[in-house]
């Protein structure tokens, strides 16, 4: 029998039942002051899954700045491994380890790091090379660094996806996204009461009408060009109907559903850097095995139909520039 993430999300349930997320253990910055993490070509090893919103992030703005050739990248398997521990396996690859880095399992460069570490072993984390230690597994921030502290290698005519001039805004959007859309989900699919879960629920739906709203005359959520507010939105819109509309119960309305943010989702999916690391068969695989006790057949879902994805959106009539 498989681990399902009820086990080991249990430990981050308070006493109503609201789902409240785990702490980054790994939060030092990247920079250039005493202290911080140095920016540098080739040290370092971006750990994901394909499945994790998060870490799906740090896989889109990677692309969109060119830092393939400067961080390279380890894929782990979207079904969880049959252990105890919320761990994440590398058996994509052969002999079912990481190829650079020699590891089954990601909690090894975790406990390398720290052999005291008791919370999740989580996606994305970012390994040096130089020691096989996690440095930093800081979702939040990790892209923000990408955009700032690596900016030297970024690739010629790089889109700015959190320019200077829009920093408090987007900082602002960010902070609401993620409280109410991108963990909403999560607080709703692992309340373990009536209460939190209607809660999560409402405030999920209330701040998607309102995207809603603020997509109708604007091209994406800041105007005329892609930012780091779109990726963040994107990634949770991108398995809204795949997973979370029935695994965790947000079952409102479908993505579907929405005029804007439909259209909007599939703008950005038809975006190089979207799409092509969306893996919907991964994302399904993880939340109707991992995430849905009940499957006990682990019978995956077929649908939705993937082809809607490159139906015309017609978003660029609001913005005649492009990324």
């Amino acid at each position: 029998m498989r681990i399902s993430s009820d086990k080991w999300t249990g430990k981050e349930v308070d006493k109503s039942g609201k789902f409240v997320r785990q702490k980054n253990r790994f939060d030092t910055p990247f920079g250039e002051e005493e202290g911080q993490l140095q920016v540098e070509a080739g040290r370092y090893r971006l750990l994901w899954a394909p499945v994790c919103p998060w870490a799906h992030r740090s896989i889109i703005v990677r692309k969109l700045l060119g830092l393939e050739d400067v961080i390279s990248v380890g894929k782990a398997d979207p079904k969880r491994p049959n252990v105890s521990r919320s761990d994440w396996a590398f058996t994509l690859d052969e002999g079912d380890v990481d190829p650079v880095l020699g590891i089954h399992y990601i909690s090894e460069v975790y406990l390398n790091a720290d052999p005291d570490y008791q919370g999740r072993f989580t996606v994305p984390a970012l390994v040096d090379l130089k020691t096989k230690k996690v440095v930093n597994n800081d979702y939040f921030h990790l892209t923000l660094y990408f955009e700032t502290a690596w900016k030297k290698y970024h690739k010629p005519g790089a889109p700015d996806l959190y320019p200077e001039e829009l920093r408090e805004e987007i900082d602002t959007l960010n902070d609401i996204i993620f409280r109410e859309v991108n963990n909403g989900v999560y607080k709703a699919g692992f309340a373990r009461s009536q209460e939190a879960y209607e809660e999560a629920y409402h405030t999920v739906f209330n701040r998607l009408d309102w995207l809603e709203e603020r997509l109708a005359d604007r091209r994406y959520l800041f105007g005329d060009k892609i930012t780091e507010s779109d990726v963040r939105l994107y990634v949770t819109l991108a398995r809204f109907d795949v997973a979370y509309h029935n695994i965790f119960r947000v079952n409102k309305k479908r993505l579907r559903d929405y005029d804007n943010l439909w259209a909007y989702a599939r703008d950005l999916y038809q975006t190089p850097g979207f799409g092509n690391t969306t893996d919907f068969a991964a994302i399904k695989k993880h939340y109707h095995i991992d995430c849905n006790p009940g499957n006990i057949h682990q019978i995956i879902a077929k649908g939705p139909d993937e082809e809607a994805w490159l139906l015309p959106h017609g978003r660029e009539k609001l913005s005649e520039n492009k990324i």
